[in-house]
């Protein structure tokens, strides 16, 4: 299988002859607009036969969760000072990959980011977008690329249960900090999102809205900029109840993608999923749903602690077994991408400190013992030529201070760390000092890049 994003060329009378929807070009020629002779150069990076490649070279990467980016990055509420540090020091550890949340939505109530990009139904803070865009103009300046998620499965930032309730369905049964209600409730409720019309209408303005966007700092469209890899659908995006789920739930995921495809041909388009935890543990359902031509690549997700996998008392034994059932969780999927001779990126995972500790002073042999292990596995794919083509740790919270105090969760006016709001700050965050996890990280970005 061939499919390649198309790129602008210069020479426009060439792309008009040539552009047709099957035969796709990639070219590592840059971007022409009335900027881009004074932008630093990116390259486009596209898929063929099962692979990624950044221009005519095969591209492999461990890169990060930072989907805070576009907060710190903002001019009024920021702080781009430790932005630019931050770009800096993952760029000094080979962490050109940047998975980013690009859609929050809601007034920022308990267990949700504060500020929402999308506060309002249609309506946008324009110094998080402005943040978006300075983030990705600083990030083109140390060659780095953006995943860019457009919802949201879980409360934490909004997503498709605030369109629910934005749509006259009701109060979202939010489970966190309070008996009220349960997560049955909340996916119970949340599943309805699929099979809402005015829902998915926001849902798509939204993401005409986002794709159409210009940057302020670069002058460069949205859909011209190479910092972009991919549109991801949503974080997560689940058939949560039951298999009679599952048709509303493909028509939805099919007109977005479809949508996505109709706006932009020549970055990369990815769904956001778990693998088989997003649809009840299913793989055949996993294949099903991205057998869907404009999806370019596959995503899975992996969490030892909260699947049961890592027990804190009896923490080296069972790092153990979550290693040996990550590479199993891997492998199921890898045989999917493989059948659908498509790349896959473990785009999330995460592990705890020594007891899940929030200190930073806290033991992370553990959790770098474990990081090793996935990281290996990407090293591997790449030295066999293989379909794992990278992963996103989640996720990297630099110089944030996280507030750890009574139980830990964010609070209005704290630092931005890589845990969302609703769970406890520095559980799974690395930090700038956490400087022997960032070795692990290194060694291996310096080993994909040779």
């Amino acid at each position: 299988m061939i499919k390649l994003k198309t790129i602008t060329l210069a020479f426009a009378s060439l792309l008009a002859l040539s552009s047709c929807k099957d035969d796709k070009k990639a070219t590592t020629q840059e971007e022409t607009t009335t900027a881009k002779d004074t932008l630093n150069p990116v390259e486009l990076v596209s898929v063929k036969d099962g692979k990624f490649y950044k221009g005519d070279q095969p591209y492999y990467f461990i890169g990060a969760n930072y989907w805070y980016g576009p907060l710190i990055g903002a001019k009024n509420i920021g702080d781009r000072e430790r932005l630019i540090k931050e770009l800096d020091l993952m760029k000094s550890v080979g962490i050109d990959n940047l998975r980013i949340l690009a859609g929050a939505e809601g007034d920022g109530s308990d267990s949700t980011v504060h500020p929402a990009l999308q506060p309002e139904q249609g309506k946008y803070n324009e110094d998080l977008l402005d943040g978006l865009d300075f983030l990705l103009a600083e990030m083109r300046k140390r060659n780095m690329y953006a995943i860019l998620y457009m919802n949201n499965n879980w409360i934490w930032s909004g997503g498709m249960s605030e369109y629910l309730e934005w749509n006259g369905y009701g109060e979202v049964p939010n489970p966190f900090f309070t008996d009220k209600y349960t997560w049955d409730d909340y996916m119970k409720y949340t599943m309805q999102f699929h099979s809402c019309e005015p829902c998915k209408e926001a849902f798509y303005n939204h993401v005409r809205f986002l794709m159409g966007r210009t940057n302020a700092y670069t002058g460069l469209k949205y859909t011209e900029d190479n910092t972009i890899m991919s549109w991801q659908v949503a974080n997560e995006p689940r058939v949560m109840v039951g298999t009679e789920y599952e048709k509303p739930f493909t028509e939805w995921l099919n007109t977005t993608v479809d949508l996505i495809e109709s706006l932009d041909s020549k970055h990369l388009i990815s769904t956001g999923a778990e693998g088989k935890a997003s649809y009840l543990q299913d793989i055949d359902m996993y294949d099903r749903l991205h057998d869907n031509p404009n999806i370019d690549y596959l995503t899975m997700h992996m969490w030892p602690k909260n699947w049961g996998w890592y027990d804190i008392n009896n923490e080296i034994e069972t790092t153990q077994l979550s290693i040996e059932n990550a590479n199993a969780y891997m492998n199921e999927h890898l045989e999917i991408a493989k059948k659908q001779n498509k790349p896959i990126v473990m785009s999330e995972f995460g592990f705890p400190r020594e007891k899940e500790s929030l200190s930073l002073d806290a033991n992370i042999d553990n959790r770098n013992t474990f990081y090793q292990a996935v990281c290996e596995k990407v090293t591997e794919s790449k030295a066999n030529g293989g379909y794992l083509a990278g992963l996103n740790f989640w996720g990297f919270a630099g110089y944030g201070k996280a507030n750890i105090d009574g139980d830990g969760k964010w609070q209005h006016g704290d630092d931005f760390t890589a845990d969302p709001p609703q769970e406890p700050q520095g559980l799974n965050s690395v930090f700038a000092s956490d400087t022997s996890t960032l070795e692990i990280i290194k060694s291996h970005n310096d080993t994909l890049k040779n």
